[in-house]
């Protein structure tokens, strides 16, 4: 998908939120989040063009980058706020890691969440201490309910990214990568609300002011990318990058973004499905679909990146497991190894078995075998056969249609998309 280039010129604003906030966060969390590894992948790298590093935040004990900045907020507190308490509106990565800290230390925590929230993310924000309140139908209601309870209550109210200690928080994941790779020249950035991003292009900026930084965000929810580069792009619908899926981005954020980003990039659905799967098989590393963004970047606009030395932040791992299986098995099934064939054949013994045959030839496993009888074009003794079944590449399931069209079968395709 070619995209055009952005290079977004520093605004007259000073952003409210500056290195020494980002390099004072890191001191504050030191030893209370996991310092994650930044490693470089051989394989990635050969198929890129690029040198890839990877920045392996979904190994944090919630297995989100996400930590870091709620931990950095929660320590702002006095002592009376900590007594009385922590609010948030989060049906995700936030819950998790503001009840993980909160409760670790005695700091009370309340997530508000839409009723419609899965239960195992209910589950998993109390399995670590939280106290979960569903409320309304949409985020925008679970979030509005959350201010009305901070006000009641005496709550302080902790944003998931719209704030300076909880975006600063995140930009440690800067410091480290450049600990740890200082020759990196191009940092990939997920964007959503933007916490992430402009925390980490502030103190990345700050220490190499030569680095490229490059956000990304979902096709589906480009509203960060409209705001910056004056467009209006339609926002909505279900992505797999849930963790980045955000109506409306931050203020604070969006202007720390205006002042630093270089370009900015937006990604498909296919593409992201692919860098998921593509990290699971190569690096044997499980992300969510908001961390596979900077790969299907990457990969996307590798003209892009030919030659530079790439950080990519694998921003969180938890993904739903019926999920993950769907995204394996449509990869799958885009890269010729798993295809499901609609076939024309005659309602008589012996049909399938000749068809089967060719199958056998060209060593194609067969999974699984539908018939229709009725809703279909064919005359009244004809039946459509679909066959799911697995190739070893698409090479072997182009010679194998290919092979039944000689034999005189109507064959095609089902896609995935």
């Amino acid at each position: 998908m070619e995209q055009p280039v952005l290079k977004i010129a520093p605004g007259a604003e000073d952003a409210p939120l500056t290195a020494a906030d980002v390099r004072a966060a890191a001191e504050r969390i030191k030893g209370s989040v996991v310092r994650t590894p930044t490693q470089y992948s051989s394989t990635l790298s050969a198929i890129t063009g690029a040198e890839v590093w990877l920045k392996f935040e979904n190994l944090q004990f919630t297995a989100a980058y996400k930590e870091r900045g709620a931990l950095n907020a929660l320590l702002q507190l006095d002592e009376e706020r900590k007594k009385r308490g922590v609010i948030a509106a989060s049906a995700g990565n936030h819950a998790q890691g503001l009840s993980y800290h909160g409760t670790r230390l005695g700091v009370p925590v309340t997530i508000v969440m839409p009723k419609t929230t899965p239960t195992v993310k209910v589950m998993q924000t109390e399995s670590v201490g939280g106290k979960v309140v569903l409320e309304g139908e949409s985020f925008d209601d679970a979030y509005a309910h959350a201010r009305k309870l901070e006000e009641e209550l005496g709550l302080t109210f902790v944003h998931p990214f719209d704030d300076r200690f909880v975006a600063a928080g995140q930009g440690t994941v800067a410091i480290e990568m450049l600990e740890d790779v200082p020759e990196l020249d191009t940092l990939i950035l997920p964007v959503g609300g933007g916490g992430l991003g402009s925390g980490m292009s502030t103190v990345a900026r700050d220490i190499n002011p030569d680095i490229r930084l490059v956000g990304v965000e979902a096709l589906l929810y480009p509203s960060m990318y409209n705001l910056l580069k004056g467009t209006n792009l339609p926002i909505g619908g279900d992505t797999l990058a849930e963790g980045i899926a955000v109506f409306s981005p931050g203020k604070l954020t969006s202007r720390v973004l205006r002042k630093y980003l270089d370009e900015f990039l937006l990604v498909s659905e296919p593409k992201i499905e692919s860098a998921l799967a593509l990290l699971l098989q190569i690096e044997k590393t499980l992300v969510e679909g908001a961390g596979a963004t900077g790969l299907a970047a990457l990969m996307d606009n590798r003209d892009m990146f030919v030659g530079r030395k790439v950080g990519i932040v694998l921003s969180g791992g938890n993904i739903d497991t019926r999920l993950l299986a769907n995204v394996l098995l449509r990869d799958l099934a885009r890269s010729g190894r798993l295809a499901r064939l609609r076939i024309g054949l005659q309602d008589r013994a012996g049909a399938l078995f000749k068809v089967a045959k060719v199958f056998h030839e060209h060593n194609v496993n067969i999974i699984e075998v539908f018939h229709q009888r009725i809703f279909t074009h064919l005359p009244a003794k004809g039946l459509v056969t679909e066959i799911e079944c697995e190739a070893r590449d698409a090479e072997q399931l182009a010679a194998l249609v290919a092979a039944l069209r000689r034999e005189g079968y109507e064959v095609k395709q089902v896609e995935t998309d």
